[in-house]
């Protein structure tokens, strides 16, 4: 028996089903009769997921991971057709004008519920007032939509573990894709319109293919790679597997083969570099890791008094060894390097022959060349305060 004051779905669809008929004043009309129920303190029925699970359904037992007891569970949901997806759609957008009401009436806003409905699903149907920190009859409004908006995500994750299979061989971890195309539902049930007589899976999957490709851009490398090089990246894999791999890919002819700046086919390449955990096994999930390999013999550990027998002479040495005569000469002259002083463009031009601006270009040059892993090294200690 239903508690006094109190609707069901069945009932709140008895109403809204004259109302689609027309769908153009659907919205108007459902608003007019949520401030109604608003006012006469009418509740809609908040259902649990046990009213959408197949009761003959058994669950795997001895199920290996996680993602195999989530699609055990997944199995056992019963699915929307056309005409209870629409009705469901309804119920939740007048469960949506009822809190935009109860908003109002409260002087409210939608910013303000959050962190202030302390919502637990598996005591959501006897919210106490208490634990809410806004009136309790708009923590019930959010209580009620909420819920609905829910039942409807968790009636549609299959479609999550349909689609994240075109995405979980990109390195990724399958979970990770999972839950956020999980999360990715709540967004396409907001924008779900039932107007439109479009199936939910239809609308759906735009929003899961979008969260699926965002966590991959995002999260999908060590180094985060910005986007329009990671769509290059695509381009460059399927040149090289057309021109043959390593060897005959040349940046060159996978510029050619895709129409990309060579420039761009090289940044692609230099991007497409794996990293490797230091722990990760080498040999399945019992073999050596990384570190191990390459690790030392040494009793005495890693640390060696010879790492730091490196001055900064040793340094500009083997950054001047990086350079051409013309540029090494430039170098010396501009900063004094062997050089009693510094000199200026104009005395190096001179000394050359060129022009102020080739020595400009060299000097430029040659500084790029410069910048090594072993002169900063030796620089760094000089330059710390």
């Amino acid at each position: 028996m239903k508690p006094k004051n109190q609707a069901t779905h069945s009932d709140l669809d008895a109403l809204l089903e004259p109302l689609s008929k027309n769908p153009e004043t659907f919205t108007a009309k459902a608003r007019e009769l949520a401030a109604a129920w608003n006012a006469a303190g009418t509740a809609l029925e908040v259902r649990g997921p046990e009213t959408w699970r197949n009761p003959l359904h058994l669950p795997r037992t001895g199920v290996a991971t996680i993602e195999e007891q989530l699609r055990s569970e997944i199995d056992s949901i019963q699915l929307m057709d056309r005409a209870e997806e629409a009705r469901h759609a309804r119920r939740i957008e007048f469960a949506k004008l009822r809190l935009d009401v109860a908003l109002e009436e409260e002087g409210l806003d939608h910013e303000d519920l959050e962190g202030s409905v302390m919502y637990e699903p598996d005591t959501f149907r006897d919210l106490e007032p208490q634990r809410c920190l806004i009136p309790p009859n708009v923590c019930r409004r959010w209580v009620e939509w909420h819920a609905l908006r829910t039942e409807l995500v968790e009636r549609n994750l299959y479609l999550v573990l349909i689609n994240v299979e075109r995405y979980a061989h990109l390195g990724s971890s399958r979970l990770d894709l999972i839950q956020e195309g999980s999360t990715s539902l709540f967004r396409a049930v907001d924008g779900f319109d039932w107007r439109r007589e479009l199936l939910f899976r239809t609308y759906a999957v735009h929003w899961l293919n979008q969260a699926f490709r965002s966590f991959l851009y995002n999260n999908g490398q060590t180094v985060r790679v910005p986007v329009y090089l990671q769509k290059a990246m695509k381009h460059v894999r399927a040149a090289k597997a057309k021109l043959g791999g390593e060897g005959v890919a040349t940046p060159d002819a996978i510029a050619e083969e895709t129409g990309l700046g060579v420039h761009l086919v090289e940044s692609a390449l230099d991007a497409m570099k794996s990293t490797l955990s230091m722990d990760m096994p080498l040999n399945g999930e019992q073999g050596n890791g990384l570190a191990d390999v390459i690790g030392t013999d040494n009793p005495e550990g890693l640390y060696l008094p010879e790492m730091e027998e490196f001055s900064v002479a040793d340094g500009i040495d083997m950054a001047f060894d990086r350079l051409s005569n013309r540029e090494r000469f430039v170098v010396e002259m501009r900063f004094g390097v062997n050089q009693k002083r510094e000199h200026t463009l104009a005395e190096v031009a001179k000394e050359l022959g060129v022009s102020l601006e080739r020595v400009r270009q060299i000097q430029v040059r040659a500084l790029g060349k410069m910048k090594t892993p072993a002169l900063r090294k030796a620089v760094d200690p000089f330059l710390q305060s």
